[in-house]
């Protein structure tokens, strides 16, 4: 067994506890409650960071939720590594649906149940014990530094204006980032491509107040019922999205490329009975991975109106409100989708209804060339550890921060993801298998052992 293998057997235990105390800091990033709990995170991760053997840890301030910096600069004639990483999650709702206390980690059938164990503190996490162990088995031949933030949960809103502030600090030759996963638990794979994201909110307003459904049902316009039916219409009957424009900018991948994602091993039934569907939908004329990977959609992520507690309360509401996710592909821009979006649900409100549109954040898609060295070292290190090559797949999650990065600090980035379909990320009971968790950190090391050569 080499050292490396040896040091993780030898410390798993530890590394796993660590690991829970940071997921055991309720850090959800949208809720102004848990503001204290953000800079709680921070701390955490700098000590985690100079106990793993960083020359400096800081917590820095933006204007939002701070951002924690380490680095270990052994040579700067050497190649240096950005790690990126996120220390904020996503709300626990709905809370009647968690098997387990979402901040108290439990592991049940070789998995850690809790908010974060996947997304992103369980990946982040393996990036610092993989440090620690390069660190202490001597085994360290870049420089690397971390920069871990707290809002890629609502967008980054900050980390723009910190990486422009920040620029030469942050130089690096590659980012690494590990917030995406694997086709499989034994098929490993690199997220070469991610969607971009327009976020919108709509409200509407009818009358003026809350009114007594009998008296005024049929006579004035219900904003729930306009709602819907003006929801309903953003995608026709062969999945297509109705708003103009919105296609005019769309990538289309090649035949060729196409054929060469279909050789991805996908199991229909499998993937159906894992989230508890009986048939499958989508934009016509493509594949499922398709419909994920390579071309755009749009989604209801929240719809809410009038009186929804126990019981009845016979209203006819005043307001009705929606939440909605556009998910781009690479040349479609947010902020003109976002525009586009906009435009149309204004021209298909009626007049009786008011209407206003908010674009909460958006970003734009990413990919990733397979022919640079940090890929090859990647490709290499999945090699070493899971025993076959990896399989270049697009993803169909956005991280928008990535296509900043190259925008602001003209790094390109490497996805070295590790979580699964079946994590549950965003939802009740998320989850991590161990075997990834300390598999992750193995080929993490395996990525520095490669970089440097190549």
């Amino acid at each position: 067994m080499s050292k490396i293998k040896e040091y993780i057997e030898a410390n798993k235990e530890r590394f796993l506890e660590e690991l829970f105390g940071l997921i055991r800091i309720p850090s959800v990033s949208s809720l102004q409650e848990h503001k204290t709990d953000m800079y709680k995170a921070a701390e955490y991760w700098k000590n985690a960071l100079l106990k793993a053997g960083a020359d400096k840890a800081e917590v820095m301030e933006t204007k939002g939720n701070p951002v924690t910096y380490g680095e270990k600069m052994i040579d700067p004639s050497l190649p240096t590594v950005l790690v990126y990483g996120h220390m904020d999650v996503m709300p626990i709702d709905p809370i009647d649906l968690w098997e387990s206390d979402p901040f108290e980690p439990v592991i049940k059938d070789g998995k850690i149940y809790a908010r974060g164990a996947d997304d992103d503190k369980g990946q982040a996490f393996m990036h610092a014990k993989a440090f620690e162990t390069l660190v202490q088995t001597g085994n360290l031949n870049c420089n690397v530094k971390f920069m871990i933030e707290g809002e890629e949960e609502i967008g980054s809103p900050n980390l723009e204006a910190f990486c422009k502030e920040h620029k030469e600090m942050l130089n690096a030759d590659i980012i690494l980032v590990s917030d995406t996963g694997l086709i499989a638990k034994d098929i490993p794979s690199i997220t070469t491509g991610l969607r971009g994201l327009s976020f919108m909110e709509i409200e509407l307003t009818g009358p003026d107040r809350d009114l007594h459904s009998g008296l005024f049902g049929g006579a004035v316009a219900n904003p729930a019922n306009v709602l819907s039916k003006m929801i309903a219409s953003l995608i026709d009957d062969d999945g297509k999205i109705t708003i103009p424009g919105f296609y005019d900018d769309v990538l289309e991948v090649s035949e060729e490329e196409r054929k060469e994602m279909a050789k991805a091993p996908f199991d229909e039934e499998k993937y159906k009975k894992g989230i508890g569907v009986d048939e499958l939908t989508g934009e016509k004329g493509y594949s499922t991975n398709e419909r994920t990977g390579i071309r755009p959609s749009l989604d209801v992520n929240g719809i809410w109106s009038g009186y929804t507690g126990e019981g009845a309360k016979t209203v006819l509401p005043s307001k009705a409100y929606a939440k909605v996710s556009m998910r781009l592909v690479p040349n479609q821009d947010h902020k003109k989708i976002s525009k586009l979006f906009e435009k149309h649900i204004k021209n298909i409100a009626p007049p009786t209804v008011k209407v206003k549109v908010t674009a909460l954040h958006g970003g734009q898609g990413y990919v990733s060339p397979i022919n640079m060295p940090a890929y090859k070292a990647a490709e290499k290190a999945y090699e070493e550890v899971y025993g076959r090559k990896p399989i270049p797949v697009r993803s169909g999650g956005s991280i928008p921060i990535i296509s900043t990065f190259e925008q602001v600090l003209g790094i390109k980035s490497i996805l070295m993801g590790f979580g699964l379909e079946e994590d549950a990320i965003h939802a009740p009971n998320e989850n991590y298998p161990l075997e990834n968790f300390y598999k992750g950190i193995e080929t993490i090391t395996a990525f520095y052992k490669y970089f440097s050569k190549e």
